[in-house]
């Protein structure tokens, strides 16, 4: 009964901060200056550079962009201690994209933004963020300094797999139809959004922009879909630390154990008294120690 609370307690929190995300979730100016850089298969990448210190690249999660303002509240708490390169993962706001998808894509989206950065650089990736920040070390490791990811949420096991498959079918089907709206709301009731939110959410401000994002929702679904690949990611050189909420969901924190067993030299974190929509101010000191070890 205790870990059930625990569960519907993320949950509230979770829908109360994502009905925030949206109601803040159209630009506070859309003739905000960016810079941007072009991704090896063309794709131009918009980025916002603010802080100062050593470069961080900073990869969101699922249905997020950088004008959200709780993307830009992170943004400005890890502008503190670093040079932050808070971006539009391809898709999404200011980014281009292209007609056919890969993780591989956006590992060079990545590269060509530490490129931007002076040629290396940390990363912070939530979430599917946290995945893609695990794949841009294998593979860009004379590049990217240290990674610091918070609840990398990969499928946890078998069950979990089966239903994530069913979902991506229901989703792949609806953005055929152009029902954007409706995907979204598939996807969220699959992670734990209790279906009746899901009528209100067209009436929150910056929902437009928000269903603008539903194609990318298949991108996220193709990093997180699989259980973790532990042989291929016990090949990381880098640096490592990984974070998870002591309140997030049991799932994401088996995953974040097995990681922490799988990649070698790895620093586990709990975090206490955080779920899924982690404090960023309670973050930070925590990558600085680790960052700077």
């Amino acid at each position: 009964m205790e870990e059930e609370m625990k569960t519907l307690i993320f949950v509230l929190t979770s829908i109360s901060i994502a009905l925030a995300n949206m109601a803040c979730g159209s630009p506070s100016n859309d003739n905000d200056p960016f810079s941007k850089v072009i991704s090896e298969d063309g794709t131009t990448i918009a980025y916002e550079k603010i802080g100062s210190g050593q470069p961080l690249i900073f990869i969101t999660g699922a249905i997020c962009h950088r004008k959200f303002q709780p993307i830009i509240d992170d943004a400005k708490y890890l502008s503190k201690e670093f040079t932050v390169y808070n971006y539009d993962r391809r898709g999404r706001g200011d980014s281009g994209d292209t007609e056919k998808y890969s993780i591989q894509s956006e590992i060079k989206d990545i590269e060509a933004l530490i490129e931007a950065a002076g040629g290396s650089a940390y990363i912070y990736g939530h979430s599917s963020g946290g995945i893609l920040a695990m794949e841009a070390a294998l593979t860009l490791t004379n590049k990217v300094k240290k990674v610091y990811i918070y609840d990398p949420s990969y499928v946890s096991n078998e069950k979990e797999y089966k239903e994530y498959q069913l979902t991506k079918e229901k989703v792949a089907t609806l953005l055929k139809e152009k029902k954007y709206s409706k995907a979204i709301d598939e996807f969220l009731v699959s992670i734990g959004m209790p279906k009746i939110f899901t009528f209100f959410l067209p009436f929150t401000p910056g929902w437009k922009r928000t269903v603008q994002l539903a194609p990318t929702l298949l991108y996220d679904i193709t990093l997180t879909e699989n259980l973790a690949p532990t042989e291929r990611l016990s090949k990381i050189k880098v640096p490592i630390a990984i974070a998870y909420g002591e309140e997030s969901p049991e799932e994401i924190k088996r995953v974040s154990h097995l990681l922490g067993q799988t990649i070698p030299g790895s620093l586990l974190q709990g975090v206490p008294k955080q779920d899924h929509m982690v404090d960023t101010k309670i973050l930070v000191p925590k990558m600085v120690e680790f960052f700077n070890q």
